[in-house]
């Protein structure tokens, strides 16, 4: 099952589930956080709970992404509550670029990306119920920063790069006892700064504070092992890069457990009624293949399993940060 919000013409928030080229809306609820605290309190999962609810009209799903009224498939009413992290050197092909990016630093000596990937390698997937390796880990911002499907990206006139990482992203509603508890799964463009992140590995968490994007559909259940897609990045409508990506345990060197394991072990991070946004990495970058993205241009990131595509182009961002903002009191 597949679920997205979206928006009626008038402003109404709804939650629909995807049925083809329809959106069927669900009865009783007008956003997924809330229908999740109902399934929650009755003891039954999301789709369980989604079919003992009726279901209302129907609506074209391509017109309503055409007019922009799909709207991220989770977010909390105060965006201070909906915290968007990352882990970051999990997949299987996710330690060749970033160690190319670090290695003239490390004067060809085994980077920290490569020992970090290797840790992965080795105790990133462990028997049930044991602690496994800790991964990267990355705070990107709160549901300020989410951009909705099909909208543009700020790139901030301080950044030297607009880079697109396509990704699975874990959607998670924390349970009035603190228990987490994942929705579902959503594609996302974990948007960063790759220029900054290679003039210097400590500038990681600088890259990561830009903008980012998922949806549009939230996939409920457990997801495939194997999951191939496709990034492109269109100028002009035209196909500037293309290229495969690879995700789901299969092609991953920790598995989903571990990474969870390792986000909510801290018990800031367990607050009740908080949402969390988490990207679980990627392999893919145009980047590494020498393709700089530019304001006008449109990121698409496609994944069979996941529906709709994910869409945004780049703009400049409208706010431009200046020197001497702060104020003495």
């Amino acid at each position: 099952m597949r679920l997205i919000q979206f928006e009626t013409a008038t402003g109404q928030r709804h939650v629909g589930v995807v049925e083809g080229e329809y959106v069927l809306r669900v009865c009783g609820t007008d956003t997924t956080r809330e229908l999740a605290q109902q399934a929650i309190a009755a003891g039954r999962t999301l789709a369980d709970h989604v079919q003992v609810l009726s279901l209302g009209e129907r609506h074209d799903y391509r017109a309503l992404l055409a007019e922009g009224r799909v709207l991220p498939p989770l977010d909390h009413p105060d965006p201070a509550h909906c915290l968007v992290t990352g882990t970051g050197l999990t997949h299987l092909g996710s330690a060749a670029t970033r160690d190319k990016m670090h290695q003239q630093q490390a004067q060809d000596a085994v980077t920290d990306s490569m020992r970090m990937f290797q840790w992965g390698m080795e105790g990133g997937r462990p028997p049930a119920g044991q602690v496994g390796a800790q991964p990267e880990w990355f705070y990107k911002g709160d549901g300020a920063i989410v951009v909705r499907p099909g909208a543009d990206l700020p790139l901030p006139a301080f950044a030297e790069d607009a880079g697109e990482e396509p990704e699975l992203v874990g959607l998670y509603l924390i349970g009035p006892d603190g228990t987490p508890y994942r929705l579902g799964y959503a594609l996302g463009n974990e948007f960063s700064d790759h220029v900054m992140e290679r003039r210097n590995y400590l500038y990681l968490a600088h890259s990561k504070l830009r903008a980012c994007s998922f949806g549009p559909e939230l996939r409920l259940g457990a997801l495939p092992a194997d999951l191939e897609g496709t990034s492109r990045i269109l100028r002009d409508g035209q196909p500037v890069w293309s290229k495969p990506f690879l995700s789901g345990e299969q092609n991953m060197c920790h598995s989903f457990e571990n990474l969870e394991f390792h986000h909510f072990k801290y018990d800031q991070f367990l607050r009740p009624g908080d949402i969390h946004v988490h990207y679980f990495g990627t392999a893919t970058l145009s980047f590494a293949d020498g393709i700089q993205a530019q304001p006008g241009d449109t990121f698409e990131i496609s994944l069979p399993a996941f529906g709709e595509p994910l869409r945004n182009a780049i703009a400049p961002a409208a706010k431009q940060v200046r020197p001497g903002r702060v104020k003495s009191l």
